[in-house]
């Protein structure tokens, strides 16, 4: 027999822990927010032996029992946590003039001192046989198409060399004699990267000068990027513009967020394509163009419409389709790279490249399609 206490059937799933807590006369209070530290802000300390590379804050207030890695993870957003403490142990981060420890317990007031920048372990990539499809090449530069499961190149605070084996870059360095250093040992070619989970064109920069004119353009938004996605649910408008600045989020560090006011400036057109009423829920598929290339852009944005990109797990899609084969089903983003647009930095000659969808996303597609017409 159900319990007195048991919610009424069909909202058995709801939570009811905020009833709960108001009948102990109990409220939920959240620590206060970290204020984040802007590096530009801070003045140098004059006394430093090296003062160009010294920076002193005060701790705030409500850095008070939280740990120091902790709190300086939350207080300076743009480094991740895993620099933090490359910072810390390599004695690089002290408290009121003494060098401390990642657990140390702050009580808010204390004085802090960073010096310098954290300095991983240099890992070099090498040269590996992997397949390439390469969609144009000249003397200068290349267009690749990354399948999607490949990392562009090791991040910078990678200290595990295993991780620096698979990516673009190992494969780039075993295809072309020659690449551009400006990305330097971890990232030569590289004038932009894709997601890992994400496929399509990456334009690959053969020598300096052309690398370095690629990355003005890109500044100043000369090259078009056009991506294919596919979206849970149905968009109200053909057109949907979104421009909400985009920044780490404080809480899960590997995801973005369009939550924080000291975002970085980002704009993403979506244009409807089709939309499907499917027995497996409704789908959007669109054409996105981007003016900027912040980190998860598409995905950030399509979540703030309220629609995932599909397989995109860490931004709300379902890890699977219900009813649908779960061999269909996606391990990936269904998110795709598909036209770049520019002229040639050093023959100023127009480069139109278009990368076709990959065979695992056209099947889905067609799996999601059968016996359900597109609506008007």
């Amino acid at each position: 027999m159900p319990s007195k206490n048991m919610l009424p059937k069909g909202q058995r799933r709801r939570t009811v822990r905020p009833e709960y807590v108001a009948t102990r006369g109990v409220e939920e209070a959240l620590p206060p927010p970290v204020p984040v530290i802007d590096f530009d802000e801070i003045e140098e300390d004059p006394d430093a032996a090296n003062a160009t590379n010294v920076r002193t804050f005060t701790a705030d207030p409500a850095a008070a029992n939280l740990r120091l890695d902790q709190y300086l993870a939350q207080a300076l957003p743009d480094i991740s946590r895993a620099r933090v403490q490359l910072l810390i142990e390599a004695g690089q981060v002290r408290v009121d003039g003494h060098p401390a420890k990642p657990k140390h317990k702050l009580h808010g007031g204390e004085s802090i001192e960073i010096e310098g920048s954290p300095q991983p372990a240099p890992l070099h990539a090498v040269a590996e046989d992997i397949p390439l499809e390469v969609l144009h090449e000249d003397q200068h530069l290349a267009v690749i198409n990354k399948p999607a499961g490949m990392m562009v190149h090791a991040g910078a605070g990678t200290t595990d060399d295993s991780r620096n084996r698979g990516t673009l870059v190992n494969a780039l360095l075993f295809h072309f004699a020659k690449l551009s250093d400006v990305g330097g040992d971890l990232r030569p070619g590289i004038v932009h990267r894709l997601d890992k989970l994400t496929s399509g064109l990456v334009l690959v920069a053969k020598d300096d000068s052309t690398h370095r004119k690629l990355g003005e353009m890109f500044s100043r938004r000369q090259v078009a990027k056009t991506y294919l996605a596919l979206l849970h649910g149905h968009l109200k408008k053909d057109d949907t513009t979104v421009t909400l600045p985009i920044a780490r989020d404080l809480v899960r560090r590997t995801r973005m967020t369009t939550r924080r006011s000291d975002g970085r400036t980002a704009v993403s057109h979506f244009h409807v394509l089709e939309r499907l009423t499917t027995p497996y829920g409704p789908f959007t598929l669109v054409e996105v163009r981007i003016e900027t290339g912040r980190t998860h852009q598409i995905r950030v944005h399509a979540q703030s419409l309220g629609h995932a990109v599909v397989g995109d797990t860490l931004y709300g899609a379902p890890h699977a389709i219900p009813g649908l084969d779960p061999d269909l089903n996606l391990d990936r983003n269904f998110l795709h790279a598909a036209h770049l647009s520019f002229t040639h930095p050093q023959t100023h000659k127009p480069l139109d490249i278009d990368a076709p969808l990959p065979a695992q996303l056209e099947t889905f597609l067609k799996a999601i399609r059968a016996n359900s017409p597109p609506i008007e």
